[in-house]
């Protein structure tokens, strides 16, 4: 049904061709996600997918969403406890732009600090949002009482503490260590 390919540096690909299909999907999965942050770093990894559509070095945030909506294609991104994930979804003759749009933003990030102060914001309100959850709220208690000694027990998102005091420093560090192509 599908191939898998280890590239040489170590990212593993995984491919599946649907001849009936005219459009793609593509998604990157990094292996990091909370359970993978010390206490320090609680909410990098909820932090850096929200950075990585600031823009990078060829491309402005503004740039990412133009070109993906010239080609027609949507383009967004989740944090779990586990993992990252960056996806797209295009037409299958637009795929080389898309793949070449993901894999910038993913390599590339800008971290400038003027837009990690207003994610900062952007997050603080997400996590207001949450804490007026109790749906949310009762689930986090339950994760934090069943892994106790683990972080997966914490939330994605981090607190207002962490958070507020992510540098971009910490946060390109993070990145760095994390973001590895065998993570991928």
């Amino acid at each position: 049904m599908y191939q898998q390919t280890t590239l040489p540096n170590g990212a593993r690909l995984l491919t599946q061709h649907l001849p009936q299909a005219q459009s793609a999907a593509l998604g990157f999965f990094v292996g990091v996600g909370s359970r993978h942050e010390a206490a320090s770093e609680h909410g990098a990894a909820h932090f850096i997918e929200h950075m990585l559509f600031k823009g990078t070095p060829r491309r402005s945030a503004w740039d990412i969403a133009e070109q993906m909506d010239s080609i027609g294609g949507a383009l967004n991104a989740y944090t779990a406890k586990e993992y990252t994930c960056v996806y797209a979804r295009a037409l299958n003759s637009n795929v080389p732009a898309a793949l070449d749009i993901i894999c910038d933003m993913i390599a590339n990030p800008r971290f400038d600090a003027q837009d990690l102060e207003t994610e900062k914001g952007v997050i603080l309100e997400e996590i207001g949002m949450y804490e007026d959850s109790p749906e949310d709220l009762c689930v986090d208690m339950m994760y934090s009482s069943v892994w106790r000694t683990s972080r997966l027990g914490a939330n994605i998102l981090g607190t207002r503490e962490t958070v507020g005091g992510m540098t971009p420093e910490q946060i390109r560090s993070y990145k760095e260590k994390m973001y590895v192509p065998e993570r991928m």
